[in-house]
């Protein structure tokens, strides 16, 4: 009971108000009756409810008002349609008692408040579009139609927008709704159907807001339906989603944030509600919200008149200063800007979004904590305001007598009150005000050269200007942008740079709305453009990658493969069909990749880290899309027959090495375990199965979507090559490595690494890889066999030049072959370049001799890896920007170009020594078992 649990208690304004309460209710004693008093005494408005419904309220002070609230709701439910206008007046005059009180006295908090309020709109609303559509089929009016489809509004359904749909009604609010109707289930007849259903909203709404001598339910505003001036009252949905797909802007996709189906065909409204996801919830940041939000609070102050100094009289507490809307469009334009990446962020309650915001790190803790706190004070004051006369208002009275009745309503002295309104309001415009209008650039543009500033005038004729509005933001960001430049080690340099970057953009005003909110990615694209012109121009083309350096963990420490592969594994799972989870991955890759190259241009790992972060990425996505591709294709042909198919990993991904622009060798072992058919809607036999299988694999990483491609994909490492089937039985494999296979092939599978499919056959295959190695690992020809692969590697691969670190003697594709050897000599497992070598530590080779080769690999392998970042071509470093000769001096230790030529020369002169030395002594002791080590 109330009684039980009351925590506050309002003080009487109104000693004469508050005796006529007390003698209406005569038995209400103790802290109950004070409640009441001070109700009454504060209230007019509940003075004047507590007269019609004193019989009712005395009885309901003895129950708990959570069970009086659901007694009012059923007899409601009860009513007959042409007794429901009546009933749903009581019913309001019931709740809106019980809800005060339950209110006042501190017995529910402001959600239990809100959310009462809610459900006697929400049944309303229910109950009246089922009379009323039921009478319209009653009358033949909606063809088709039948008596029981009233039940789901026969395709009609509301939408509860704003307050009501976040149930967060306020004492005396209106109720926003927006009408539409299924035309799906009117084919050829919607016309018919739409003018039926106009009927019924239009009635819908009078018998839910017209006053009558038993008082009103809800006022109702219909303005949100789209472009309310021109349409109907309700109209189709596939007109809806046309008109929002087209035309739609930011306070209507911050409208639907809160939207929920509430009467009528809930499923139909479901189903149009996630249709709207993309037009909602954009896929990337979308910081130009905030600008749009910002001239919104602009036009609704001008329209209002609510500029001017802070204070508490005559304030209005919804869309003044420091007011409820500032909180509400603080929350609601960060979710635009996340929430599209981050489903956690789209919670339609203003509380629940600053939490989830609070809990992604969109918003720091403390802000969304002390908003929050603000936000339920002065949601708890609209009440008390609206709670005197029943009306819609949101401002403070002007007078002294106005206040001092809010404040006994409030339980403060009038002094106190003002005292705590000014200062909650003021600090809501602290905390939300630089958000909405951050301060003015204060980068004072540098004088520029002649050139440089044909350059920058060259910029207003950019695709990515064309529009007012890019143009606008662009000169907020210039300023930071060319003063950036300025301090580059080569200004002019990192111009240009600059320059292919804002020409290869599409449009702008995304990525200098983000720029404008995050000054610290313009560090960053000036650092980027300054290094390595290629990766600024990808930048141009693929922009969105930008997101993730705000939008997450960017500058984290790398979590690894595994979870990597989780975190794709749920991005595709949100995903609605094939097609998107193959786009999606794209999204997901291209964030990641730039991710691993912003941290090695900035030195926050060196190339060996970066190489692992790119194997960790390729493996990720392979592990993740594989169950993808084979639930897809199971879907049109069966399950995979037997224990399935396995993908692995060979070469660079095998061992878990590989740079900016690498391709993937990949093949695909299955083990079909005597199925011979699958058992589809379209069966195929086991060996297409898997052929096909395989290709869809591959067309899954390689085929070019709206967001580009994965990676290339090589297949050559299969057995018999390009001629041996893409798939290949787990036994054929098995008799083909250890009758048919030649030497390079047995080096290959050194290097194999299971990345997909049932643990059972990847354990089965890596077991026989180890056993293999094990058994070829005295082969009489391995060494002669390497001498003459290199050889004719040298003659169809021969160096191309100084810096080319792959190709010719002692650099990378000389050494991973003499690694691979070494292993297999060893019958060592091991996969990595260091670990084959050290492998044969004590057998074929000595500390030192391993050590030229571990130099020679690591110096070509930083050249590579950080050549691959800033070229597609070869390397010419005497050719290339300051900035990227600074990254690879850096990268590998030397002071000048000269430095870096004249070690590679060394290091690969020494490691060629080596090798040949090595096969050479090798070849001795195959053909002579006197012969001398190469230990030696």
């Amino acid at each position: 009971m109330i009684s039980d649990r009351l925590t506050r208690t309002p003080r009487v304004h109104d000693p004469h108000a508050a005796d006529e309460a007390r003698r209406l209710l005569p038995g209400l004693r103790g802290p109950v009756g004070d409640l009441v008093a001070g109700v009454a005494g504060g209230s007019p408005y509940l003075l004047g409810l507590i007269g019609r419904e004193a019989v009712w309220l005395d009885a309901a002070f003895q129950t708990p008002p959570e069970t009086v609230m659901a007694d009012v709701l059923t007899t409601l439910d009860h009513a007959a349609p042409d007794a429901l206008g009546p009933a749903m007046r009581l019913a309001k005059r019931r709740v809106a008692l019980i809800t005060a009180l339950a209110d006042l006295g501190g017995v529910w908090s402001l959600h239990e408040v809100t959310g009462a309020l809610t459900d006697l709109a929400d049944r309303a609303v229910a109950l009246s579009l089922r009379a009323l559509v039921a009478d319209e089929i009653a009358r033949g009016k909606l063809p088709g139609a039948e008596a029981a489809d009233a039940d789901t509004g026969a395709g009609m359904v509301v939408l509860a927008m704003g307050k009501m749909g976040a149930r967060e009604l306020n004492y005396s609010s209106d109720i926003d709704l927006i009408c539409l109707f299924d035309d799906a289930r009117y084919p050829g007849v919607a016309a018919e159907a739409r003018a039926a259903f106009i009927r019924v909203t239009r009635r819908m709404t009078a018998l839910v807001s017209d006053i009558t001598g038993d008082g009103y339910v809800f006022r109702t505003d219909l303005r949100l339906r789209p472009d309310a001036g021109a349409t109907p009252v309700c109209l189709s949905m596939s007109a809806a989603e046309a008109y929002y797909e087209a035309e739609g802007r930011t306070w209507e996709r911050a409208a639907y944030i809160k939207a929920r189906p509430c009467g009528g065909d809930v499923a139909a409204g479901a189903r149009f509600l996630q249709a709207l996801t993309p037009f909602v919830w954009r896929k990337h940041l979308d910081f130009a919200a905030i600008q749009d939000a910002h001239d919104m609070r602009l036009r609704i102050r001008d329209h209002r008149k609510l500029h001017g100094r802070l204070r508490v009289e005559g304030h209005d507490l919804k869309l003044g200063q420091g007011g409820i809307r500032e909180i509400e469009f603080f929350t609601q334009t960060r979710q635009l800007i996340a929430g599209g990446r981050d489903p956690s962020l789209r919670d339609a309650t203003t509380l629940g979004g600053l939490r989830a915001l609070a809990m992604a790190e969109w918003v720091p803790q403390g802000v969304a904590d002390e908003l929050s706190d603000h936000y339920i004070a002065h949601r708890t004051v609209e009440h008390r305001l609206q709670m005197v006369g029943d009306a819609q208002t949101h401002q403070v009275p002007a007078s002294d007598e106005g206040i001092a009745r809010i404040a006994a309503l409030c339980d403060q002295d009038p002094s106190d009150f003002r005292a705590a309104l000014l200062d909650r309001l003021t600090r809501v415009e602290a905390l939300t005000g630089e958000f909405f209008a951050p301060a003015p650039s204060v980068a004072q543009s540098p004088s520029l050269s002649d050139d440089a500033t044909r350059i920058v005038e060259g910029w207003q004729r950019y695709p990515a200007l064309r529009s007012d509005r890019a143009r606008a933001l662009f000169q907020r960001v210039k300023p930071g942008l060319l003063a950036r430049l300025d301090q580059a080690a080569d200004p002019a340099e990192a111009l240009l740079a600059l320059d292919g970057f804002l020409q290869g953009l599409p449009a702008g005003v995304q990525i200098f709305a983000l720029f404008d909110a995050n000054p610290s990615l313009v560090d960053l694209i000036v650092d980027i453009a300054a290094t390595s012109p290629m990766l600024a121009r990808y930048l141009s083309r693929n922009a969105s990658v930008l997101d993730a350096v705000i939008g997450g963990s960017f500058f984290a420490p790398w979590p690894g493969g595994a979870a990597l592969q989780g975190e794709l594994v749920a991005n595709l799972a949100r995903q609605p069909d094939y097609e998107g989870r193959l786009d999606a991955a794209r999204r997901w890759l291209k964030e990641a990749h730039f991710r691993v190259g912003v941290h090695h241009l900035r030195g926050m790992i060196d190339a060996g880290q970066a190489a692992a972060c790119y194997a960790d990425l390729a493996g990720a996505v392979v592990g993740a899309l594989w169950p993808v591709v084979t639930l897809d294709f199971a879907a049109k042909h069966g399950s995979q027959p037997g224990r399935g198919a396995a993908v692995l990993a060979m070469g660079s991904l095998g061992a878990g090495r590989l740079n900016a622009s690498s391709d993937l060798d990949l093949i695909v072992i299955y083990d079909a375990a005597g199925v011979e058919m699958s058992d589809g809607p379209r069966p195929l036999a086991t060996r297409p199965y898997f052929a096909r299988l395989t290709q869809a694999l591959v067309t899954a990483l390689t085929a070019p979507m709206a967001e580009g491609r994965l990676y290339e994909v090589d297949m050559r490492l299969r057995p018999s090559g390009r001629q041996g089937p893409v798939a290949t039985s787990l036994q054929s494999f098995v008799d083909y490595q250890k009758t048919e296979a030649w030497t390079w092939e047995h080096l290959a599978l050194t290097r194999a690494r299971v990345l997909a499919g049932d643990p059972g056959l990847a354990d089965d295959i890596e077991a026989f890889r180890r056993q293999l190695v094990a058994l070829k690992a005295q082969g009489p020809t391995i060494a002669q066999d390497v001498a003459d692969m290199r050889a004719r590697l040298r003659l169809a691969k021969p160096l191309a030049g100084d810096l080319d670190m792959r190709n010719g003697p002692g650099r990378l594709m000389d050494i991973e072959l003499c690694a691979e050897m070494l292993a297999l000599r060893a019958g060592s497992p091991a996969r990595g370049v260091a670990a084959q070598i050290k492998a044969a530590l004590g057998s074929d080779l000595s500390q030192s001799a391993a050590q030229v080769l571990l130099d020679a690999d690591r110096l070509c392998w930083q050249v590579h890896c950080g050549a691959r970042l800033l070229t597609p071509d070869l390397l010419d470093i005497a050719a290339m920007g300051q900035g990227g000769r600074a990254f690879l001096l850096r990268e590998t230790g030397q002071a000048t170009p000269d430095a870096l030529a004249a070690e590679v020369a060394r290091v690969t002169l020494a490691a060629d020594g080596v090798i040949t030395g090595l096969l050479g002594a090798l070849g001795a002791v195959t053909g002579d078992q006197d012969g001398t080590d190469a230990n030696d």
